[in-house]
């Protein structure tokens, strides 16, 4: 009987601009960790929680990570329960889907520990309640992409992969600011009207095109977002003046990441990935923040278990 293991998730862009709470990329590099033990009591408990946020719920109902194990728990009527370690890697409200990525990687190692363990398809309904704890909402455009890694389309009941074409790379550039996913959310309150829907429609199908035809041209066409980003953009302070240095660097295009404050753009070169960046970054100290920068192919890894014991 396996009694622990550990998973990993990276960090994700949720969105994509044009898919909201339906589209999302896996990052390099940065990403939670989590330690899953079995145990005899039919409970799920958090014993510990270390890293870049420490300042998180320790009871189950109300942490991502526990409550997709509970999830799990019940819909599989296990007779034994779970204790978990938390490493976070995600800074809070950075919109790198840091709530999503707990829940992600508990599931991959609580997976691990099953007599039959599931097929990551079967864990997506679980890390989406998981990910509701923090954003009120079930989607499962971050989730579906740090499950399988890669560009996702993420719908109420499946992860769809997406193509990518190769070399896409994406920035994201994370200021020093937190803006919380439920009041990111609230600021989406209001009337919309059918032309914005038409336009978001029509860039998520240029972008979904491009990327099965390999063709940039395509993807530079329909990546803006006209529904969401301008009802966000006055939340994050030198929002415009980011995305313009991304846009000047030859981006296919920019947004916000997730819900935010985190900018990314798209490129059709690393090396110009990583000139944005230092752009962006710099227009983000006009604006009186410091940022850190990312730089990672869109067709990255998704989570996976570190160790079994």
């Amino acid at each position: 009987m396996k009694n622990s293991a550990s998973a990993f998730a990276p960090a994700s862009v949720g969105n994509v601009g044009v898919g909201f709470d339906l589209l999302g990329h896996a990052l390099e590099g940065i990403g939670d960790r989590v330690l899953v033990r079995r145990i005899d009591e039919a409970t799920v408990r958090v014993v510990a929680i270390r890293g870049v946020v420490t300042e998180l719920p320790f009871a189950a109902a109300e942490n991502t990570a526990a409550r997709a194990l509970m999830s799990l728990r019940e819909a599989h009527l296990l007779n034994f329960g779970f204790e978990i370690e938390i490493d976070k890697g995600i800074p809070l409200g950075s919109g790198l889907g840091g709530s999503a990525a707990s829940a992600s990687a508990a599931l991959i190692a609580a997976n691990a520990l099953l007599e039959q363990p599931l097929p990551v398809s079967a864990l997506y309904l679980h890390a989406m309640e998981g990910e509701r704890v923090a954003s009120g909402s079930l989607h499962g455009d971050n989730v579906g992409a740090q499950l399988l890694g890669g560009l996702v389309l993420s719908t109420h009941d499946r992860m769809v992969p997406i193509p990518v074409p190769p070399g896409l790379t994406a920035v994201v550039v994370h200021p020093h600011f937190v803006l919380e996913t439920r009041k990111a959310r609230e600021a989406l309150r209001g009337v919309y009207a059918l032309n914005e829907f038409v336009a978001q429609s029509e860039g998520l199908a240029l972008v979904m095109a491009g990327c099965f035809r390999a063709d940039f041209e395509l993807i530079a066409l329909g990546l803006r977002d006209v529904l969401i980003e301008p009802r966000r953009a006055a939340l994050i302070p030198g929002f415009a003046a980011v995305k313009a240095a991304a846009i000047n660097a030859g981006a296919l295009g920019s947004s916000i990441s997730g819900a935010g404050p985190s900018v990314f753009a798209w490129f059709i070169r690393r090396e110009d990935a990583v000139m944005a960046g230092e752009a962006m970054r710099a227009a983000f100290a006009d604006a009186g923040l410091e940022s850190d920068v990312i730089v990672s192919a869109v067709a990255n890894a998704g989570a996976h278990v570190i160790s079994v014991e």
